[in-house]
């Protein structure tokens, strides 16, 4: 593969946003490394764009990570922008009954995974001189709810891993920034609160155009910002 056109990496890149955000690239000619857990999903989105680069990987196994991370820089020589969407949810139990399980599932998935994969690639982004990583946080863990203390304190952790590798890495050419969606519409999404006002909603393609500023040079003089996008809210 050559080495003129921009190349974006994008972790979660088979769910609804991870579609959205993929595709905004394209419209723009950028390269696609696209990243997912589930590479059946990756393959029926994707496979179509014929120099896509789809790399099936878990993002909480961190040796993993750093190998796919290497493959794909073999391959396509330069990661300009990275898009981290990959994430979860999970609410139900108050605080005091939170299992260990969902606090260990909610923390791997928002935040573990963010360092799994800056570990793999800031070291790239700081050899070739510069870089663009753009992280999903959420609105709704500027503060603590009923019921969702661990999707808000995961979520929390990565805004605050977010602002952190801003304040380490801007002098190094690398912009580190977020965007704090509310709730996305999506099929899940829908399926789970079905009598809600959809149209209050982020649509997932409104979030993509915030995520591709952040991570154009457009954004280069904006680092460490965290981004409410709220639709309609």
């Amino acid at each position: 593969m050559g080495t003129d056109r921009t190349t974006v990496l994008i972790t979660g890149a088979a769910g609804q946003l991870g579609a959205a955000v993929a595709a905004w690239f394209e419209r723009q000619g950028a390269r696609l490394v696209l990243l997912d857990r589930d590479e059946a999903a990756l393959r029926r989105r994707f496979g179509a764009i014929a120099d896509a680069l789809l790399l099936p990987v878990n993002l909480l196994e961190r040796e993993a990570v750093t190998a796919t991370v290497a493959e794909a820089v073999a391959r396509v020589h330069h990661i300009d922008a990275l898009c981290h969407l990959a994430g979860g949810f999970h609410m139900g139990e108050p605080v005091h009954e939170l299992p260990a399980s969902a606090w260990d599932f909610m923390m791997d998935l928002n935040a573990r995974s963010l360092i799994h994969v800056a570990a793999a690639v800031v070291p790239h982004m700081r050899a070739q001189g510069g870089g663009r990583i753009v992280t999903v946080g959420a609105a709704g863990a500027l503060k603590g709810g009923a019921q969702v203390g661990a999707y808000a304190a995961s979520k929390s952790a990565l805004m605050r891993l977010t602002e952190s590798m801003s304040a380490e890495l801007r002098d190094e050419g690398i912009n580190v920034n977020g965007v704090l969606p509310s709730i996305i519409d999506t099929p899940p999404n829908r399926a789970s609160m079905p009598d809600a006002d959809f149209s209050r909603w982020v649509a997932p393609e409104a979030l993509a155009e915030v995520i591709g500023f952040l991570a154009s040079d457009a954004a280069r003089a904006v680092h460490g910002a965290l981004v409410p996008v709220l639709g309609r809210v």
